[in-house]
Protein backbone atom coordinates (compact mmCIF):
# COMPACT_ATOMS: atom_id res chain seq x y z
CA UNK A 1 0.00 0.00 0.00
CA UNK A 2 1.02 3.68 0.08
CA UNK A 3 3.44 5.84 2.30
CA UNK A 4 2.19 8.25 4.29
CA UNK A 5 4.34 11.41 4.71
CA UNK A 6 2.73 13.20 8.13
CA UNK A 7 3.48 17.18 8.32
CA UNK A 8 2.58 18.61 11.59
CA UNK A 9 1.97 22.24 10.32
CA UNK A 10 4.80 24.64 11.31
CA UNK A 11 4.69 26.93 14.45
CA UNK A 12 1.69 28.96 14.99
CA UNK A 13 0.90 32.07 16.58
CA UNK A 14 -1.24 30.15 18.89
CA UNK A 15 2.25 28.13 19.89
CA UNK A 16 4.33 30.95 20.54
CA UNK A 17 1.49 32.47 22.88
CA UNK A 18 0.72 28.84 24.54
CA UNK A 19 -2.79 29.24 23.39
CA UNK A 20 -5.01 25.71 22.32
CA UNK A 21 -6.06 27.19 19.10
CA UNK A 22 -8.13 23.97 18.16
CA UNK A 23 -10.23 25.13 14.83
CA UNK A 24 -9.83 28.63 15.62
CA UNK A 25 -9.98 30.60 12.66
CA UNK A 26 -7.24 32.80 11.32
CA UNK A 27 -4.45 31.36 13.35
CA UNK A 28 -1.25 31.73 11.11
CA UNK A 29 2.39 30.52 11.36
CA UNK A 30 4.65 32.53 12.56
CA UNK A 31 7.74 33.97 11.51
CA UNK A 32 9.33 31.02 12.23
CA UNK A 33 6.82 28.51 10.99
CA UNK A 34 7.19 30.09 7.41
CA UNK A 35 10.46 29.66 7.33
CA UNK A 36 10.20 25.81 8.41
CA UNK A 37 7.54 25.57 6.01
CA UNK A 38 10.03 27.13 3.34
CA UNK A 39 12.23 24.56 4.34
CA UNK A 40 10.60 21.81 3.83
CA UNK A 41 10.32 21.32 -0.23
CA UNK A 42 14.27 20.79 0.13
CA UNK A 43 13.85 18.38 2.86
CA UNK A 44 11.55 16.34 0.80
CA UNK A 45 12.73 17.13 -2.62
CA UNK A 46 14.33 13.58 -3.28
CA UNK A 47 10.40 11.63 -2.83
CA UNK A 48 8.22 11.63 -5.69
CA UNK A 49 5.01 12.36 -4.66
CA UNK A 50 1.45 11.62 -5.93
CA UNK A 51 -0.70 13.79 -4.06
CA UNK A 52 -0.89 16.12 -0.79
CA UNK A 53 -3.59 16.05 1.51
CA UNK A 54 -4.35 19.05 4.51
CA UNK A 55 -6.49 20.08 6.96
CA UNK A 56 -8.59 22.87 6.06
CA UNK A 57 -7.24 24.86 9.01
CA UNK A 58 -5.12 27.91 7.73
CA UNK A 59 -2.15 26.84 9.24
CA UNK A 60 -1.70 24.12 7.45
CA UNK A 61 -2.58 25.48 4.10
CA UNK A 62 0.39 27.87 4.69
CA UNK A 63 2.75 25.20 5.59
CA UNK A 64 1.55 23.67 2.38
CA UNK A 65 2.06 26.73 -0.07
CA UNK A 66 5.88 26.36 -0.49
CA UNK A 67 6.05 22.81 -0.80
CA UNK A 68 3.15 23.51 -3.57
CA UNK A 69 5.01 26.15 -5.38
CA UNK A 70 7.85 23.93 -5.93
CA UNK A 71 5.88 21.04 -7.20
CA UNK A 72 2.95 22.58 -9.42
CA UNK A 73 2.19 19.16 -10.85
CA UNK A 74 1.07 17.20 -7.51
CA UNK A 75 -2.50 18.04 -6.76
CA UNK A 76 -3.92 19.25 -3.46
CA UNK A 77 -6.93 17.41 -2.08
CA UNK A 78 -8.46 18.88 1.23
CA UNK A 79 -9.89 16.48 3.99
CA UNK A 80 -12.14 17.42 6.65
CA UNK A 81 -11.39 14.33 9.08
CA UNK A 82 -7.64 15.50 9.56
CA UNK A 83 -9.46 18.78 10.73
CA UNK A 84 -7.60 19.61 14.25
CA UNK A 85 -9.17 18.15 17.49
CA UNK A 86 -12.67 20.21 18.59
CA UNK A 87 -11.73 21.45 21.18
CA UNK A 88 -15.11 22.76 22.13
CA UNK A 89 -15.55 25.14 24.91
CA UNK A 90 -11.26 24.71 25.56
CA UNK A 91 -10.46 26.40 22.03
CA UNK A 92 -8.84 30.03 22.20
CA UNK A 93 -7.91 29.50 25.72
CA UNK A 94 -5.03 29.49 27.44
CA UNK A 95 -3.02 25.76 27.81
CA UNK A 96 -1.74 27.43 31.35
CA UNK A 97 -5.26 27.69 32.83
CA UNK A 98 -6.63 24.81 31.37
CA UNK A 99 -3.63 22.55 33.22
CA UNK A 100 -6.30 23.73 36.06
CA UNK A 101 -9.17 21.86 34.72
CA UNK A 102 -9.82 18.19 35.60
CA UNK A 103 -10.17 17.15 32.49
CA UNK A 104 -7.13 17.53 31.79
CA UNK A 105 -5.78 14.80 33.67
CA UNK A 106 -8.02 12.69 31.90
CA UNK A 107 -7.13 14.09 28.84
CA UNK A 108 -3.41 13.22 29.81
CA UNK A 109 -4.06 10.02 31.33
CA UNK A 110 -7.41 7.97 30.12
CA UNK A 111 -7.26 9.88 26.49
CA UNK A 112 -9.96 7.37 25.61
CA UNK A 113 -12.60 8.72 28.09
CA UNK A 114 -11.81 12.30 27.32
CA UNK A 115 -14.43 14.51 25.85
CA UNK A 116 -13.89 18.05 25.62
CA UNK A 117 -17.63 20.32 26.88
CA UNK A 118 -19.18 21.54 23.27
CA UNK A 119 -16.38 19.57 21.27
CA UNK A 120 -15.44 16.21 20.61
CA UNK A 121 -14.09 12.95 22.38
CA UNK A 122 -10.17 12.02 21.81
CA UNK A 123 -11.33 8.45 20.58
CA UNK A 124 -13.82 10.41 17.89
CA UNK A 125 -11.23 12.45 16.68
CA UNK A 126 -8.65 9.50 16.31
CA UNK A 127 -11.00 7.10 14.70
CA UNK A 128 -12.13 10.12 11.55
CA UNK A 129 -8.17 10.30 11.78
CA UNK A 130 -7.50 7.47 10.84
CA UNK A 131 -10.31 6.58 8.68
CA UNK A 132 -9.28 9.10 6.18
CA UNK A 133 -6.00 7.60 6.40
CA UNK A 134 -6.88 4.47 5.43
CA UNK A 135 -9.37 5.87 2.92
CA UNK A 136 -6.57 7.90 1.25
CA UNK A 137 -4.14 5.04 1.24
CA UNK A 138 -6.81 2.85 -0.64
CA UNK A 139 -7.11 5.63 -3.29
CA UNK A 140 -3.36 6.64 -3.92
CA UNK A 141 -2.28 2.94 -4.25
CA UNK A 142 -5.44 2.73 -6.95
CA UNK A 143 -4.60 5.71 -8.72
CA UNK A 144 -0.79 5.84 -8.76
CA UNK A 145 0.28 1.87 -7.38
CA UNK A 146 1.82 0.46 -4.43
CA UNK A 147 4.76 2.06 -4.70
CA UNK A 148 2.96 5.60 -4.24
CA UNK A 149 4.19 8.26 -1.41
CA UNK A 150 1.57 11.33 -0.44
CA UNK A 151 1.78 13.75 2.23
CA UNK A 152 -0.79 14.68 4.73
CA UNK A 153 -0.59 17.86 6.57
CA UNK A 154 -2.36 17.95 9.65
CA UNK A 155 -2.08 18.69 13.65
CA UNK A 156 -0.15 17.35 16.26
CA UNK A 157 -2.91 15.06 18.63
CA UNK A 158 -3.91 13.84 14.85
CA UNK A 159 -0.58 13.36 13.65
CA UNK A 160 0.00 11.41 17.39
CA UNK A 161 -3.19 9.55 17.40
CA UNK A 162 -2.44 7.85 13.87
CA UNK A 163 1.19 6.76 15.16
CA UNK A 164 -0.45 5.48 17.77
CA UNK A 165 -2.66 3.32 15.76
CA UNK A 166 -0.01 2.18 13.51
CA UNK A 167 2.12 1.17 16.21
CA UNK A 168 -1.18 -0.63 17.78
CA UNK A 169 -1.10 1.42 20.50
CA UNK A 170 -4.08 2.07 22.83
CA UNK A 171 -4.80 5.72 22.75
CA UNK A 172 -4.46 5.88 26.44
CA UNK A 173 -0.45 6.35 25.30
CA UNK A 174 -0.55 8.46 22.61
CA UNK A 175 0.99 11.64 24.90
CA UNK A 176 4.03 9.51 24.99
CA UNK A 177 4.76 10.46 21.64
CA UNK A 178 5.87 14.07 20.28
CA UNK A 179 6.24 15.61 17.43
CA UNK A 180 7.64 19.15 16.89
CA UNK A 181 6.23 21.85 14.42
CA UNK A 182 6.38 21.58 11.11
CA UNK A 183 7.99 17.69 11.48
CA UNK A 184 8.40 14.78 9.46
CA UNK A 185 6.22 11.37 10.53
CA UNK A 186 6.49 8.42 8.02
CA UNK A 187 4.25 5.22 8.19
CA UNK A 188 4.41 2.77 5.25
CA UNK A 189 1.51 0.43 5.36
CA UNK A 190 1.59 -2.79 3.66
CA UNK A 191 -1.23 -5.52 3.88
CA UNK A 192 -0.58 -6.91 7.08
CA UNK A 193 1.00 -4.00 9.22
CA UNK A 194 2.33 -0.50 9.17
CA UNK A 195 5.79 0.35 9.45
CA UNK A 196 6.60 3.51 11.30
CA UNK A 197 9.64 4.72 9.49
CA UNK A 198 10.53 8.41 10.93
CA UNK A 199 8.82 9.89 14.32
CA UNK A 200 8.64 13.64 14.41
CA UNK A 201 11.60 14.04 11.87
CA UNK A 202 13.09 17.87 11.78
CA UNK A 203 16.32 17.42 11.34
CA UNK A 204 17.11 19.77 14.33
CA UNK A 205 18.48 18.29 17.48
CA UNK A 206 18.80 22.07 19.45
CA UNK A 207 16.25 21.29 21.63
CA UNK A 208 17.75 18.09 23.05
CA UNK A 209 20.13 19.83 25.25
CA UNK A 210 19.83 20.61 28.89
CA UNK A 211 16.57 23.49 29.03
CA UNK A 212 16.54 26.63 31.32
CA UNK A 213 13.43 25.44 33.18
CA UNK A 214 12.95 21.53 32.38
CA UNK A 215 10.08 20.02 32.73
CA UNK A 216 9.97 16.48 34.74
CA UNK A 217 5.91 16.34 35.32
CA UNK A 218 5.45 14.04 32.39
CA UNK A 219 2.60 16.20 30.83
CA UNK A 220 2.49 16.48 27.45
CA UNK A 221 1.11 19.46 25.70
CA UNK A 222 -2.30 19.39 24.70
CA UNK A 223 -2.15 20.57 20.89
CA UNK A 224 1.31 19.69 20.27
CA UNK A 225 3.27 22.47 21.90
CA UNK A 226 5.84 24.85 19.88
CA UNK A 227 8.61 22.54 19.31
CA UNK A 228 11.77 23.60 20.41
CA UNK A 229 13.05 27.40 21.48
Amino acid sequence: MATLILVRHGRSTANTSGVLAGRTPGIALDERGAAQAAALPGRLADVPLAAVVSSPLQRCRETLRPLLAARPDVPLHIEDRINECDYGDWSGRKLAELSDEPLMQVVQAHASAAAFPGGESMRGMQARAVEAVHDWNARIEAEYGEDACYVMCSHGDIVKSVVADALGLHLDLFQRIHVDPCSVTVIRYTRLRPFLLRLGDTGDFTGFGPRDHPDSSGTAEVGGGAGAP
